[in-house]
């Protein structure tokens, strides 16, 4: 070989070009292919599962199609719910009656579907979506339809349907402001809870990340408390009005106990913390017997507890209960609440370490306050109710309410 020579590797070196062997996009050939199907088997949906699985069909690729069938009877156009050309079939679940006895095979026939070909979650995703954006466009059997089909979802765990898919695309200011989602969202809690407990209902609210916004289904002219209550009352969903006024009265009870905390805790003048109370409780409406636990609860939180000297905390806590005895005093108006807040005191000392000795001097100071009346001790001594801790409390108290009973004597 000479030296201008190069060498060469043996063999043959083939160029090729990549090429796209996927087939050409066709949804309308597989809807139709599937509207076959239904028309073959008459509606029967076990049959039309069994042809579905063994056809040779796209569905990984046509997976939003299908599900357009399955609902509308056919193909929809792209981004609306408008029918498309090609085959129908009646079978589907928007031709059905509104009923769940009649649209609950459909939620079977999908979870069966989904079971085999798990990778279509998405696509129900995608559809229902789609849908639940768009319920202005359809009629209001429809939209009633679907709304039996979301809550029997729900009930039978459809995978697909994750709560978020359902309840977010539907807070559109259009859709609300029409009506529209009330009517939906009522119509699928009545659903639901035919079959589930209001605790179920309430963990895919939350899940759905609504829990908190149930005043958001309602058009901005209705957004209150006073029509969510007489609405789901009118609607026979009493439960959960109630469950919906404890969260309100649980949300202002939280309110109220941190604008006084901040104001008992940097000592607000008291006539102000007074006036708060007052407010407060007008506002909230709340009951004398909470808002005596509220006080008690914030005037001790405020505290400046002391880590290991037990002098220094239950000098504190004489203290506080002496700089806030009038704020007490002002609500404990009679025996009943008077009883209640001792109750109160007894349950602090029973639970925190640093304050079980305390309970006699506090109840002392609270007398020597006049926040608890002479009466009201020897009731709770004699007959008191609330077992934690009552006989080494009792005991404790002995020596004071003897000293109560011979002034009685005395006078």
């Amino acid at each position: 070989m000479s030296s201008k020579e190069r060498p060469t590797l043996g063999g043959t070196r083939i160029k090729t070009r990549k090429r796209n062997i996927a087939a050409p996009l066709d949804p309308a050939a597989f809807a139709d292919a599937v509207v076959q199907i239904y028309l073959d088997n008459a509606g029967d949906l076990e049959l039309i599962a069994k042809c579905i699985e063994s056809s040779d069909l796209n569905f990984s690729r046509y997976g939003d199609t299908f599900f357009e069938v399955v609902f509308t009877g056919g193909r929809t156009q792209p981004g609306t719910t408008k029918p498309d050309e090609g085959e129908r079939h009646p079978y589907s679940v928007l031709e059905s009656e509104a009923t769940r006895e009649v649209i609950l095979p459909s939620v079977i026939y999908i979870q069966k579907i989904l079971r085999r070909r798990p990778f279509l979650i998405k696509n129900l995703e995608n559809v229902m979506r789609r849908f639940l954006q768009s319920l202005e466009l359809f009629e209001e059997n429809e939209r009633k339809k679907l709304a039996i089909f979301t809550a029997l979802a729900f009930s039978q765990k459809l995978s697909g349907l994750p709560p978020e898919t359902v309840f977010q695309p539907m807070l559109k200011d259009n859709l609300v402001g029409k009506g529209l989602v009330l009517s939906f969202i009522t119509d699928f809690f009545k659903e639901y809870l035919i079959d589930n407990s209001l605790d179920d209902l309430i963990s895919i609210l939350k899940r759905g990340k609504v829990e908190d916004n149930l005043l958001e289904f309602f058009p901005s002219t209705k957004r209150s408390d006073e029509s969510f209550s007489e609405h789901f009352t009118k609607e026979g969903l009493v439960a959960l009005v109630e469950y919906n006024e404890k969260k309100i009265f649980e949300v202002k009870l939280k309110e109220m106990k941190s604008a006084l905390t901040t104001q008992i805790t940097e000592e607000t003048d008291m006539s102000e913390v007074i006036e708060t109370v007052k407010q407060r409780v007008k506002d909230a409406k709340l009951p004398d017997v909470e808002v005596v636990r509220i006080l008690w609860d914030v005037i001790m939180d405020a505290v400046q507890w002391s880590g290991k000297n037990q002098q220094q905390n239950a000098n504190a806590a004489l203290r506080q209960v002496k700089t806030w005895a009038q704020l007490l005093n002002t609500f404990c108006t009679n025996g009943k609440l008077e009883l209640e807040l001792i109750y109160k005191v007894q349950m602090q000392c029973y639970e925190d370490a640093k304050l079980m000795k305390l309970f006699p001097e506090i109840v002392r100071s609270l007398y020597d306050q006049d926040v608890l009346a002479e009466d009201t001790i020897l009731h709770w001594f004699r007959r008191g109710t609330n077992p934690k801790g009552r006989q080494t409390f009792v005991k404790a108290l002995e020596p004071f309410v003897n000293w109560l009973e011979e002034a009685e004597e005395e006078e």
